[in-house]
């Protein structure tokens, strides 16, 4: 099923193309021997409009033959992380996440929490979450990378503008079969649950922290009041960023790959500007400005989304 889900958008375009290329040739052949004018003319219109259709239809074929991403039909582990700029920072990276639950759920998608560590004015310095449905990676793996923002803070008291980062990161869900994680490799501590959560915070040790020896990477998951729930969780996020590791590796030794315009997600990379005076919002990858910035925050990233993906794969046709 997934196979045919994937070849039925091409076998389509490739049915209505070459329909379109008889549609003009049955045109070209009455231009070519009707006499009467009206039909000719007719006739003249038919043949050039079918030649445009197959042009368009020979584009969008091209577009439909690049590979697909392997990853793509994947869940991901969405992780947003206050950068510069304080609590303003920690309030942008909120707003962040409101931005894509609220995109998520407009796809359908389900959205699962697996950790908060949030500030007193309701921001987030980190908050982390699973996005499960059909091709989930394909809508968001552009989004990793840093996100600054451009606005007067509610932090701020003389009405100054100020400019503040968070960062997302976006990892694919690795099954159990592509990343193994040796049991004796992990190091696994409990603690008691903090913030709000009356009172099962703080009265058992809940939360888990799990630490992998080899890598050194550090993952935690307080979101359930099950220490086992929180376990299983714990385990899908560290999974998540060591096939992340052996994705980059894999990449690393294919030196001759082309890199994508739209570049690698790393964290590093400023992708994205959210100018509230301008109304703007302007990914600097492929140079769009889009000036509907409320309706942006509101999850309605579609048109973005869309040319990044275009883009994308005409760098992929240019290789």
């Amino acid at each position: 099923m997934k196979e045919y889900n994937r070849l039925s958008p091409l076998i389509s375009c490739f049915r209505a193309y070459r329909q379109a290329i008889k549609a003009e040739e049955e045109a070209k052949a009455i231009y070519d021997t009707e006499t009467d004018e009206e039909l000719v003319l007719l006739a003249k219109e038919e043949m050039l409009l079918q030649k445009k259709k197959a042009k368009d239809l020979w584009d969008e074929l091209l577009l439909l033959l690049v590979p697909p991403d392997k990853n793509d039909d994947k869940d991901i582990i969405l992780e947003i992380r206050s950068s510069a700029g304080g609590e303003e920072a920690a309030l942008f990276a909120a707003d962040l996440y409101r931005m894509y639950s609220m995109y998520a759920a407009s796809k359908g998608f389900q959205c699962e929490l697996l950790t908060v560590n949030e500030t007193e004015l309701g921001g987030y310095k980190e908050i982390g979450m699973q996005i499960s449905g059909t091709a989930v990676y394909s809508k968001f793996k552009f989004e990793s990378g840093v996100h600054r923002v451009q606005r007067v803070p509610l932090t701020e008291s003389q009405g100054r503008i100020q400019t503040s980062t968070a960062t997302v990161a976006v990892l694919p869900v690795a099954e159990e079969v592509e990343v193994v994680i040796n049991p004796a490799d992990v190091v696994m501590e409990t603690c008691k649950s903090s913030g709000a959560g009356g009172q099962h915070i703080n009265k058992t040790e809940s939360a888990v922290r799990l630490t992998h020896l080899p890598t050194g990477i550090v993952v935690e998951c307080q979101e359930e009041r099950s220490q086992f729930k929180n376990r299983d969780k714990a385990m899908k996020l560290l999974r998540a960023r060591l096939y992340q590791i052996k994705e980059k590796e894999q990449a690393d030794l294919l030196a001759s790959e082309r890199k994508s315009q739209v570049g690698t997600g790393d964290r590093s990379e400023k992708i994205r500007t959210y100018n509230f005076p301008q109304g703007r919002v302007t990914d600097h990858r492929i140079g769009l400005s889009i000036f509907t910035i409320d309706r942006f925050m509101n999850g309605e990233i579609d048109e973005l989304v869309d040319a990044l993906l275009r883009n994308d794969n005409a760098e992929k046709l240019k290789a």
